[in-house]
């Protein structure tokens, strides 16, 4: 399962991350963001170590939403150094996410 991120650690684990970050968010109501949580958590097991990916529910989390302007979701946000170098937002096959990813590493 991916890291649960929320407005209170999203600071610690995603800003001040050394890796690169992957956020989803999403919400329990939103279909789309269900077809996409798979592949996210998919992702976590796999670059352990290289990467960080997490997720925040928007509905329990919404000041970095607003932050970063998410309107949609799921948007996927990828995270380095503190800045937001890549996005997608909406559902997208799994090669899309982990070559963001890899673009960051």
């Amino acid at each position: 399962m991916a890291l649960e991120i929320t407005d209170a650690n999203f600071e610690e684990l995603v800003l001040k991350s050394d890796k690169p970050v992957l956020v989803d968010f999403w919400a329990a109501w939103c279909g789309p963001c269900r077809m996409v949580g798979p592949i996210v958590d998919e992702i976590h097991a796999e670059y352990e170590g290289k990467a960080v990916v997490g997720k925040v529910d928007v509905d329990a989390n919404q000041e970095f939403a607003a932050k970063y302007g998410v309107r949609n979701i799921p948007t996927v946000l990828i995270f380095k150094n503190g800045e937001v170098v890549d996005k997608q937002v909406g559902v997208a096959p799994k090669n899309t996410y982990t070559g963001k990813i890899d673009a960051a590493l």
